[in-house]
């Protein structure tokens, strides 16, 4: 059964228990480490920062760390990682990435098969399975939640690869307008299918020359990257993007309904 299509009586009693959660208390301990380890965390007014531990309960009640490596998973590693994978659940009905179950994460860049290819290895930051865990480097996840105005952060990337593959397909379109009427729904796709496209096209030709660019370039890859990588710009980057790419930082602004380059204008990065 589709963990996202649950029967009505279950869908209610989900509900009901993230509100319990909710309602706790947010240890101080954590806090700290959010406030420590999540650059943002103290640019955030008030209300985001309560709805922000209030999403990080539910996330670390229903989702299971593994270290790899012989990493050791501590309370520093799960509110760190779960402070900046709630981060994209601000301001919406939060689904709290219902096809992931585990996050695995090594203590650094960890060596993966290509699984296009068996016989090709790699070392990488992090990936995001669609029906699979999220798997992370610790140091790369740490060093990118600190350094919040940097432009590289692989939580982000790899959970907006989680919300794009939420309709079953990862193709730089996640679910857009729902709860909406289906015309206001069919406008959003419409638009965000324009402005990605074009901007997409742009941004291909300028990788490909070298230019510089607000989005790193690995971006260029495919749709699906592009968004990962256009989601850490619109949160780390957020004031250049909106002066380079308007559109396309409206449409984000648009879906995560946040406004990241109100609350960045105290920094100058």
């Amino acid at each position: 059964m589709d963990a996202g299509r649950l029967p009505p009586v279950f869908g209610f009693l989900k509900k009901r228990r993230r509100r319990k959660i909710r309602e706790g208390s947010f240890p101080a301990e954590c806090i700290a480490i959010l406030e420590t380890n999540l650059g943002v965390y103290r640019l955030l007014p008030p209300e985001d920062q309560r709805e922000l531990q209030e999403h990080v309960m539910v996330f670390l009640a229903e989702k299971r760390f593994e270290g790899c490596g012989g990493l050791e998973i501590d309370d520093e590693i799960r509110v760190t990682i779960a402070g900046q994978a709630c981060l994209l659940l601000l301001h919406r009905e939060p689904a709290y990435y219902p096809s992931l179950k585990t996050i695995l994460v090594y203590p650094s860049s960890y060596l993966a098969k290509n699984p296009y290819d068996a016989d090709e290895k790699s070392h990488r930051l992090g990936e995001s399975w669609q029906y699979g865990p999220v798997v992370l480097a610790w140091d790369s996840s740490r060093r990118g939640g600190k350094n919040a105005f940097d432009g590289h952060n692989v939580v982000l990337h790899e959970f907006a690869h989680q919300l794009d593959q939420m309709d079953g397909v990862a193709d730089g379109a996640p679910t857009l307008g729902k709860g909406e009427p289906l015309d206001a729904r069919k406008l959003k796709y419409r638009s965000w299918a324009l402005v990605f496209s074009r901007e997409f096209e742009c941004f291909e030709r300028k990788a490909a020359k070298g230019k510089k660019t607000v989005i790193d370039h690995y971006g260029a890859t495919n749709p699906a990257e592009f968004f990962a990588t256009a989601t850490e710009a619109f949160f780390e980057k957020p004031r250049q993007l909106k002066k380079k790419r308007p559109e396309l930082y409206e449409e984000l602004r648009s879906y995560y309904k946040q406004d990241p380059a109100n609350w960045a204008k105290s920094n100058s990065a």
